[in-house]
């Protein structure tokens, strides 16, 4: 019989083998490692911080291209974990095209699975497939078009309570400038606003958050991103649970009671919502009246039940209410910061702000927004939708500071990634020769810089750090080349795996801004930085434990005012 003591030893001797393989030989063996690269600072090194600070993420992409090229080996969290950062347009462009070869790997999977289950943002292969072909429907135009006055509805019902905060509550003047004015913090608003606008436009579902934070629903999705998403401060205990979740179940941190109590209300109250909707779908079909449901959930199981939808493609009901619970997380938080971003930058751009107003202003019909039909709203928006400028100062909002700011994918097998300028390889022999492609091996993972993409000075010009609206009216032709769904920007990402949402943000976006600047003037009143926490959020500078949130000083806009 073998001693304790020997299978103890016999099994710390294997782990040590095996670590040591893992940090020291796996790397060895890498390809990757013949990519040139910044060196790293001992064993446990890394450039995870360096490339995923928005403080100082712009001049670390820069530097990286200056001094190592376009295809860059960077090291993430743990020794062995070399990876791909590229920003060159045609490698990118590669990975984000072939989604099959390149998935989320599933460390990523799994902490976006273990919040809002395998819907679209966590599903790979065969599953992702069939969701996407039964949500598409629910996203065409026509679909959108209906949900503009959704949009509009919450737009008018958050600018009602904005005034009745401003009324109740202005700032004591420090000057004769600021009289009058009250500071609101824009991001909690706007959140609130977007959480109502996905409640409607997603499952025909009142939140009412606009008017308070009661509902039970709302409770829920809202504790459960705040806490478990948005506070997570990427430390040991944060990584060791995305390793070994079981630890998570064994020593229950506020995380874990945080999502298990958010979850069983979800899955109590949007199941039961969408059991409901199912009935009425199949009362209207029996009596032979299509139902008129224009949210995304009704649109999601007539899409899901359409004839001419193989049966082997239909999802479940469990896949739908994952759907939800991801339109849910990636339509209410990427749009409310969008917006909130707009304001903040309009508000430290009083031209831009005033020129934009114009511009908006020289639509606004003489009757009140609230007495306009639906149809007359719609219309209205089909004028909104050509302006110009407001184009031009969303686009330039969503290059500038996308809510995603970088992505991450991981090689399901051996590949070879084509590039557009020559990479300067490490041979055998211990020099150097220029190629045109490379080896990405199984199981390396690439860094997708998007906010590095939308920021390169080489490919936007010497501004490109700038907000600066006008440059959408003459881009260099460099931009044409870039990857990106939404205007050679990588904001919604590119390749089968785009935002399936972007039409509906875009919808959002338009008519928040048109209803709240017609409405209200916007001045800085705290200095904001950005913090990347999943998505990148505003923060008073030098008060980065209070959590996200833009405050502004805001006062009711009038016409007669500015005579």
């Amino acid at each position: 019989m073998v001693p304790f003591y020997a299978l103890v030893a016999a099994s710390f001797v294997a782990c040590a083998l095996y670590l040591f393989y893992l940090a020291i030989l796996l790397p060895l063996w890498n390809p990757l490692r013949n990519l040139p690269g910044p060196p790293t600072r001992g064993i446990l090194g890394n450039h995870m911080g360096m490339v995923l600070d928005p403080s100082r993420s712009p001049r670390v992409h820069e530097a990286f291209v200056k001094h190592y090229g376009r295809n860059v080996r960077i090291r993430g969290f743990l020794p062995w974990d070399q990876r791909l950062f590229t920003l060159d347009p045609v490698s990118l462009a590669h990975v984000l095209k072939h989604s099959t070869v390149y998935e989320k790997p599933w460390q990523s999977r799994l902490l976006i699975s273990s919040l809002i289950g395998v819907g679209m943002l966590a599903a790979e292969g065969q599953v992702h497939k069939r969701q996407r072909r039964v949500a598409t429907p629910a996203f065409s135009i026509q679909n959108m078009r209906a949900l503009i006055p959704v949009a509009f509805q919450k737009g008018l019902e958050l600018r009602n309570r904005w005034m009745d905060l401003i009324a109740d509550s202005p700032v004591p003047p420090d000057d004769e400038k600021r009289a009058g004015w009250s500071k609101l913090d824009v991001c909690h608003w706007i959140s609130r606003a977007t959480f109502d606008v996905i409640g409607l436009a997603g499952f025909d579902y009142e939140f009412n958050a606009i008017h308070n934070e009661s509902n039970e629903l709302f409770a829920a999705y809202k504790e459960m991103f705040e806490i478990a998403v948005s506070q997570q401060g990427g430390g040991v205990w944060e990584l060791a649970i995305l390793y070994f979740p079981f630890l998570d179940r064994i020593v229950p941190g506020q995380r874990f009671g945080v999502v298990k109590r958010s979850q069983d209300t979800i899955q109590r109250v949007a199941g039961r919502l969408i059991q409901e909707k199912k009935r009425k779908i199949e009362e209207a079909e029996r009596v032979g009246v299509p139902y008129i449901g224009k949210d995304l959930l009704s649109n999601l199981l007539r899409s899901n039940t359409a004839a001419d939808l193989p049966a082997d493609q239909r999802i479940p009901d469990e896949d739908i209410l994952h759907t939800i619970n991801t339109f849910m997380f990636a339509g209410s938080d990427t749009s409310s910061l969008s917006v909130t971003w707009i304001f903040y930058l309009l508000a430290i751009y009083p031209m831009v702000q005033e020129r934009l107003r114009a511009e908006l202003l020289s639509i606004t019909p003489v009757a009140p927004l609230e007495s306009l039909s639906q149809d007359e709203i719609s219309s209205l928006y089909e004028k909104i939708a050509e302006l110009p400028y407001l184009e031009n100062v969303i686009r330039e909002t969503l290059r500038l500071i996308p809510p995603v700011h970088s992505s991450i994918r991981v090689a399901t097998r051996d590949d070879v990634i084509p590039t557009a300028t020559p990479v300067k390889m490490l041979t055998k022999y211990g020099d150097h020769e220029e190629v045109t492609s490379f080896v990405m091996p199984k199981g390396s993972c690439v860094h997708v810089p998007i906010e590095a993409f939308n920021l390169d000075r080489e490919v936007w010009g010497p501004d490109g750090w700038a907000f600066n609206p006008d440059r959408w009216d003459n881009l260099p032709e460099a931009v044409k080349a870039q990857p990106g769904l939404y205007n050679n920007i990588l904001t919604f990402s590119a390749g089968p795996r785009s935002c399936i949402g972007m039409k509906f943000s875009i919808i959002e976006i338009k008519a928040f801004v048109f209803v709240l600047l017609t409405s209200f003037k916007f001045a800085e009143a705290d200095k904001v930085g950005k913090a990347n926490v999943v998505l990148t959020r505003p923060y008073v500078m030098g008060k980065p434990r209070e959590g996200s949130q833009c405050p502004l000083l805001v006062t009711p806009y009038t016409r007669e005012a500015t005579a």
